[in-house]
C-alpha cells in the first residue's frame, strides 16, 4: 500500500479532515429536510452506526433555515449541500451549518461563489468543491477527457477560492465510471494540497453499488488517496457508514466495530452456516468495539480460523467447539449456536 498522500487539515466541527487525521466517514440524509424531525432521527441513526460527517439536501430556503433546528438537537456536524441558488448556501451558513458542498457546475457566476466564500471565510466554515462528472461546467475543452475536464473544473474554483485567501478546502470529483473517478483523483492530487472527499457517485443498490463504490474506493486508499469516504447507496444511509467501515477495516486502515469471517459454506457443512452467519451479523451491528469473530461451517478450515479469530465456532453436526484467542472453549448445542456466541462477545 502507498504511503498516505499528507494534504492540508481543516475542521468541521469537531471533525479534523486531512492531515494526519483518520479517514473520515460520512453519509447523506434520504429524508426531506423540511421535515425537521425525521432528518433528525435519520441522523441520530447514523451517529449511532458511527458516521462522523452528514451532509443534508438544501434545495430551498425552508430546508437552508431547517439547519438551524436540527443543529440544536444533534451532534454530528452538518454539511450543507448547495446547487444552482448560492443564496442558499449564505442562508445555511446564517443557520450554522458546519460546511458547504458548492458544485460548480451548476452554481454560476464567480460572483456569486466569491459572496459564498466570503461569509464562510468570516465564520471559518470550509467548502468542498463537489465536482460531478455528469454537472460539469459548459465551457470545456473539447479535446480533454470526462476526468481532465473534471479536475480543470475544480482547479479553476480552488483557484478562484485562493485569490479570495480562501483555503478551508475540501475537493472531491465523483462519477459513475470508476476508472474515470480514479483518473480523475490521481491527477488533482498531484496538483494542489487540499485534503479530498472520495466516493463514487450513483452507484446504485446495495447489491451493485458496494462493489461498484469498493472497487473504486479501495483503489484510491490503497494508493493513499482519500481523506473522507462516502458510500453513495440506494438505500438506507446507515448502509452507506456500514459500508464505509468495512472498506477502511479490510486495508486496515480504521477499526471500527467487529470484523466477521465466515466460511462461504459448501456440501461439506452440517449446518446452515447460512443462515447462522446473517444472524450473527445481524447481532453485531449494535456492537461498536473492535472485535474479530468467527463462524465456519465444516472441519476443513473452520477450526483453524476460528482459532484465528477473539472468538469463534467451528460447527459440526448438532455441535460447535467454541474458541477464545485460540483455546477450545467449550462444546455447545445447535440450538445454543447465537446466543453462546453472542454472550461471550458481549463478555470480551
Amino acid at each position: 500500500m502507498n504511503p498516505r498522500r499528507v494534504s492540508k487539515s481543516i475542521q468541521i466541527g469537531k471533525v479534523t479532515v486531512g492531515g494526519n487525521a483518520p479517514i473520515v466517514v460520512q453519509a447523506m440524509t434520504k429524508t426531506d429536510t423540511h421535515d425537521v424531525m425525521s432528518t433528525i432521527h435519520q441522523i441520530k441513526e447514523l451517529e449511532d452506526c458511527g458516521c462522523e460527517l452528514v451532509r443534508v439536501a438544501v434545495p430551498d430556503s425552508q430546508a437552508a433555515q431547517a439547519i438551524r433546528a436540527i443543529k440544536r438537537v444533534v451532534s454530528l456536524p452538518i454539511i450543507a449541500d448547495i446547487h444552482f441558488d448560492y443564496r442558499l448556501a449564505l442562508m445555511a451558513l446564517e443557520a450554522g451549518a458546519d460546511g458547504l458542498r458548492l458544485n460548480p457546475g451548476n452554481i454560476g457566476e464567480p460572483e456569486r461563489v466569491k459572496a459564498v466564500a466570503k461569509a464562510a471565510k468570516e465564520r471559518g466554515i470550509p467548502i468542498r468543491i463537489g465536482v460531478n462528472a455528469g454537472s460539469l461546467p459548459k465551457t470545456a475543452n473539447p479535446q480533454l477527457t470526462t476526468a481532465q475536464w473534471m479536475v480543470e473544473a475544480a482547479l479553476g474554483q480552488i483557484k478562484l477560492l485562493e485569490s479570495l485567501g480562501f483555503e478551508l478546502i475540501k475537493v472531491s470529483l465523483k462519477a459513475f465510471d470508476v476508472p474515470t473517478t480514479i483518473e480523475a483523483y490521481r491527477d488533482i492530487a498531484q496538483k494542489m494540497p487540499y485534503p479530498l472527499h472520495i466516493g463514487i457517485t450513483e452507484a446504485g443498490t446495495p447489491r451493485t453499488g458496494v462493489i461498484r463504490s469498493t472497487v473504486g474506493i479501495s483503489t484510491l486508499l490503497y494508493l493513499g488517496i482519500g481523506d473522507t469516504i462516502r458510500v453513495s447507496l440506494t438505500a438506507h444511509p446507515r448502509e452507506e457508514v456500514i459500508a464505509g467501515y468495512e472498506i477502511l477495516k479490510s486495508l486496515n486502515l480504521r477499526q471500527h466495530g467487529p470484523i466477521l469471517v465466515s466460511c462461504p459454506s459448501c456440501g461439506r457443512a452440517e449446518v446452515d452456516i447460512i443462515k447462522l452467519a446473517g444472524e450473527v451479523e445481524e447481532r453485531l451491528v449494535k456492537i461498536d468495539k473492535p472485535i474479530k469473530v468467527a463462524v465456519m461451517g465444516c472441519v476443513v478450515n473452520g477450526p483453524g480460523e476460528a482459532k484465528d479469530a477473539d472468538i469463534g465456532i467451528a460447527c459440526g453436526k448438532g455441535r460447535a467447539v467454541l474458541f477464545k484467542k485460540g483455546k477450545k472453549v467449550k462444546t455447545i448445542k445447535e440450538k445454543d449456536f447465537v446466543e453462546v456466541l453472542m454472550a461471550e462477545v458481549e463478555r470480551f
